[in-house]
């Protein structure tokens, strides 16, 4: 370890209380925990209605929330347990930093590639939405998952071999070299992990955005033409049929993934812009003196992230914003939002539904 670390730790910026940081670990693993049980009660709506790749994303991302509570709250549970019966901090055993550093940037990758793949489904399953019904399979969904598993691994481990993990202020946590003296390679690290995080947040809200466009023409057209067809008939339009509308499945998880999308871009958006400022700023400006006290207040705000990404799912159900489930023939088509990602049409369904999925290309 560089010898700059004691003059991190020597300063009196305290690190949070061992109670403070067993609550978030415990409150982080019950709501992950929690919002895993209710989607899998929701596995047979997300299935009948051609949503399972959506399903198992979201899986994979509480998945890899879960994990990123209990490991590295286990690797900082033990060392805020060790500095307590210290006289002053010292630093973590060497092994033990390599693979709290390794699981830190893991676990926050992997919750940043997997909201950008969640985005991309949506996107292409609202666009493209026979495209997605006939070619996008679970299998596809279950190898994506694996391959933004694998990226986030590989970039975690790669400093192992080419790099190192180093204890950072106050000495309860381990990452890259970001303030210290470090190489080259130990910079240019630092850089791809800030960079991708980046790119994962803007590509995700990018999507977010065209998907949301695309459903609110989609209800306009829907809503038009369930009018148009009611009128025909003679019949007054159906105040169940637009609440229905509001109430649909595509709606429910666009607005679960452009919560998730905006909060994640709050969380990590600090910590990873500031990393990537220090590394520019670095050869020009030179190393700051002392702690960064706003590297470790962002590292605490991209933690929330994980606790509150949960939430989004407990709270934001048709369920809860609707007042109940959808039933009957009500369900069928706020299941569909004008048929968008919908792998096939029923017969039963109304035929101003069935047809409002051609309207949108119209």
């Amino acid at each position: 370890f560089s010898p700059c670390f004691n003059l991190a730790f020597s300063t009196s910026l305290r690190p949070p209380g061992l109670g403070m940081s067993f609550f978030t670990m415990t409150f982080g693993v019950i709501s992950n925990l929690t919002a895993l049980a209710i989607l899998f009660k929701s596995r047979v709506r997300f299935r009948r209605q051609s949503k399972t790749p959506f399903l198992i994303l979201t899986v994979a991302l509480l998945i890899a929330d879960l994990g990123g509570h209990l490991i590295p709250g286990s690797f900082a549970m033990s060392l805020h347990i060790n500095n307590m019966y210290q006289p002053k901090p010292e630093m973590p055993n060497e092994t033990l930093c390599q693979i709290f550093g390794a699981s830190m940037v893991f676990f926050g990758l992997a919750s940043l590639l997997l909201g950008c793949g969640m985005a991309v489904e949506r996107v292409v399953a609202i666009c493209f939405p026979f495209f997605h019904a006939a070619t996008i399979t679970k299998g596809h969904a279950r190898r994506l998952v694996l391959s933004l598993y694998f990226l986030a691994l590989s970039i975690a481990i790669l400093p192992l071999f080419i790099g190192r993990y180093i204890a950072q202020h106050p000495g309860t946590w381990c990452f890259l070299p970001i303030q210290f003296p470090h190489s080259r390679r130990d910079r240019s690290m630092a850089l791809v992990f800030s960079c991708l995080g980046i790119t994962a947040l803007t590509f995700s809200l990018l999507c977010n955005i065209l998907s949301g466009l695309v459903l609110l023409r989609a209800r306009r057209k829907a809503q038009y033409v369930n009018t148009k067809s009611d009128s025909t008939c003679a019949r007054r339009p159906s105040t169940a049929s637009s609440t229905s509308v509001f109430c649909s499945l595509d709606v429910e998880m666009m607005v679960q993934l452009a919560v998730l999308t905006v909060m994640s871009c709050v969380c990590w958006g600090p910590f990873l812009v500031h990393i990537l400022v220090l590394q520019s700023n670095q050869s020009s400006v030179g190393l700051p003196e002392g702690p960064d006290r706003f590297l470790l207040l962002g590292l605490r705000m991209a933690s929330w992230n994980q606790i509150l990404e949960p939430w989004v799912y407990i709270l934001l159900r048709r369920t809860v914003l609707c007042g109940g489930p959808v039933h009957g023939e009500q369900a069928a088509a706020g299941g569909s939002v004008a048929g968008l990602g919908q792998s096939r049409f029923t017969p039963t369904l109304p035929r101003s539904v069935r047809l409002s999925g051609y309207c949108l290309w119209s």
